[in-house]
């Protein structure tokens, strides 16, 4: 095929870096989106990885648009491959018009040229022409610059910045691969090989650009938390390490833990003591938790799990994205108590969730959960600036008086916490039965009352449960449900699909669910529920809620995300 493009996609380009561990494509990543952002371009981020330090094949896809955009896409219309062996690995996402920007050594010698539009760019050459072909990644960042038309200085400006904590050599040698790259651009312009026109606004430049590990992060320190505990275990870590980062600024106590075990008695702990406090996990860390989340049950002690999901049984796919581990929030703990479970599905919601989900706890002094995936925690968008200027962080401690009782046989289910050390109380708790001073007991009148009086709250948490929101039309006749991180690729394909009878209805609260659902379920003629599982997990719980089988299921668990393309395609099948 020809070398020469006239244009590619005006409104909406899909780059995929794509590599081994340890190539630097994390850092194209940082530079090219934050680059493109001040630059006034909307982006989108996600990636997939294996999981191992080195070698393997691991893809960036970097979404540059007119508009915002915020899914993942299948296409690809401009590919750098960074080794030998990352065409296989992206190739059935290749179409005629993918662009490959490469050096020919990088092309697998059975895979033709006339399945893609080849222009030769040899960052490597480059790279070891200045010094070192590690440079090859910062190459390929000026090259991709230029190509959208960003002036020269902002990218050198911050590279600098980026390299700014290496030495003085480091720094200069990265700043002249952006600049070797960006003249090999420039060039590919000036001979009509590839053109690219994306409109900009200025206002992007002031958006913010958050992934949603860093939303989760920003949501925990709103909603007070000081204490955070864990044992490392992907994709949650990233949680973990954003507040460590951050622990001096906030006054954080972040500890990582021996292990899960460990992390969540501390947890437990931590709010005993006064502290608003937060774990984070994954699915197999989360499953060494459960008795300590019975703990929290019987202690009617607030706590916050962020219970961030992958691919079981097991260690499964330890970097890959699934939807799987609701059941386990559900009905994880021996014997019966409370909970609540918040699905962030747009990055803004993992922000304002994670702070209602302190207040919920410290509230009702139950257990709450922050379910994301990989997929979620990995991913970022520029979204406008985010606050929560108004929101104060409400205190529903007490200080303890001589005669206080902390299992108080109340109305409503809900005693009054006291911290040990504020006041003149006994704060007495115990993981055995107790009566209301928390005490042991086995009188089983009281064990009766007991149970009733921790179940009792539950009426109470009604009143704050999230409605799911509605996005579409009003006059439906299909109705397409969906929770946590499947939100953005789901209006997206619906909107592609351009139909006015359709509706989403997304949950960003999945447990308790509100009674609004059966208004929606009764409306619709038809209903679809899309989830990355297997067994349909939030539709069995809809099932138990509504009595309603739902007929159509869009289920996806091979460790990857769903894409805009292949959610169109599957639901185009059902709707006929």
């Amino acid at each position: 095929m020809s070398n020469i493009v006239t244009n590619i996609k005006n409104d909406d380009i899909s780059i995929i870096l794509c590599g081994q561990a340890g190539l630097g494509i994390q850092s194209v990543e940082y530079l090219l989106t934050r680059i493109l952002k001040l630059s006034g371009f909307n982006v989108f981020a996600t990636k997939e990885y294996m999981s191992r330090v080195r070698g393997g094949a691991n893809s960036t896809e970097i979404r540059v648009s007119s508009n915002r955009v915020s899914s993942f896409v299948n296409r690809i219309d401009i590919l750098v491959p960074l080794n030998k062996g990352a065409i296989e690995h992206v190739a059935e996402r290749i179409s005629p018009e993918t662009i490959v920007l490469s050096e020919k050594d990088n092309l697998s010698d059975n895979f033709g040229r006339n399945k893609y539009r080849f222009i030769e760019v040899p960052f490597t050459k480059i790279a070891t022409d200045i010094g070192n072909k590690i440079y090859s990644n910062v190459v390929a960042v000026g090259t991709l610059c230029s190509l959208f038309g960003i002036e020269s200085k902002v990218v050198i400006d911050y590279v600098r910045s980026f390299f700014a904590a290496k030495s003085d050599d480091i720094i200069k040698k990265n700043i002249e691969a952006a600049e070797a790259g960006y003249k090999k651009g420039i060039s590919l312009i000036n001979s009509d090989q590839i053109k690219i026109n994306i409109n900009k606004a200025s206002s992007v430049k002031d958006d913010i650009l958050l992934n949603g590990a860093e939303a989760v992060g920003l949501g925990a320190l709103a909603g007070g938390c000081n204490f955070v505990s864990s044992y490392p275990m992907s994709p949650s870590t990233a949680v973990l390490v954003f507040l460590a980062k951050h622990s001096n600024d906030f006054g954080v106590i972040v500890e990582q833990a021996e292990d899960e075990i460990a992390a969540m008695n501390m947890c437990i702990g931590a709010w005993y003591a006064g502290a608003r406090a937060m774990v984070t996990t994954s699915g197999g860390g989360f499953a060494l938790m459960i008795e300590g989340l019975s703990l929290a049950g019987m202690l009617e002690s607030p706590i916050v799990i962020h219970l961030a999901q992958r691919p079981g049984p097991a260690t499964g796919l330890p970097t890959r994205t699934e939807q799987a581990d609701l059941e386990l929030a559900l009905y994880a703990g021996h014997g019966e108590f409370g909970r609540i479970i918040l699905a962030p599905g747009k990055i803004e919601d993992g922000l304002y969730l994670t702070n209602k989900a302190f207040d919920l706890a410290d509230k009702y002094q139950v257990p709450v959960f922050i379910l994301t995936d990989q997929y979620f925690i990995d991913s970022y968008y520029n979204i406008p600036a985010l606050g929560l200027q108004d929101k104060a962080i409400e205190n529903y401690t007490v200080e303890t008086k001589k005669d206080y009782i902390r299992y108080n046989f109340s109305d409503n289910g809900i005693s009054a916490r006291g911290i040990p050390g504020h006041g003149e109380g006994l704060v007495v708790v115990d993981s055995d039965e107790h009566d209301q001073q928390g005490h042991i007991t086995e009188n089983l009148d009281i064990r009766v009352k007991m149970v009733d009086k921790r179940l009792k709250k539950m009426e109470l948490v009604k009143d704050e449960i999230i409605a799911p929101e509605q996005i579409g039309s009003d006059d439906y006749k299909t109705l397409i449900i969906c929770w946590g991180s499947t939100y953005n690729v789901v209006t997206e394909a619906v909107k592609t699909l351009n139909k006015n009878d359709l509706a989403v209805l997304h949950f960003k609260q999945v447990y308790p669910i509100h009674d609004s659902i059966f208004d929606y379920i009764q409306k619709a003629q038809r209903i679809v529920i899309v989830e990355n599982n297997a067994t349909s997990q939030f539709g069995k719980l809809l099932k138990l809620k509504t009595g309603i089988d739902i007929e159509h299921k869009i289920l996806k668990y091979n460790g990857l995300c769903f894409s805009v393309e292949e959610l169109t395609d599957r639901l185009e099948e059902i709707l006929g």
